[in-house]
């Protein structure tokens, strides 16, 4: 079962650090990532098994070298919900 996990937290380096994490942690990928505020915020959007992406996002929130803003896992996303996703991930391929 796919699922969703976002993670937004302060600066690009904290971000890399925490998709590092993530990655470590359980098996799941990168889907897209925005950058918002000048690069001040950043939201990662990970996806894999419900099991791997909940893993994953707790591993990054506890560890990050900072805080996270905000996280979330969604399991089973609508379809609309992917709609957006997508549309995020087809900018960075451009």
């Amino acid at each position: 079962m796919k699922s969703l996990g976002f993670i937004e937290i302060s600066g690009v380096a904290a971000a890399i650090d925490a998709l590092d994490l993530m990655c470590k942690a359980a098996d799941v990928e990168l889907v897209t990532w925005e950058r918002k505020m000048g690069g001040r915020l950043v939201t990662l959007v990970v996806q894999g098994d419900v099991s791997a992406v909940t893993a994953a996002i707790e591993n990054a929130s506890a560890h990050a070298i900072k805080k996270p803003c905000a996280s979330l896992v969604i399991a089973r996303p609508h379809e609309e919900t992917m709609r957006i996703v997508n549309l995020s991930a087809e900018r960075l391929k451009k």
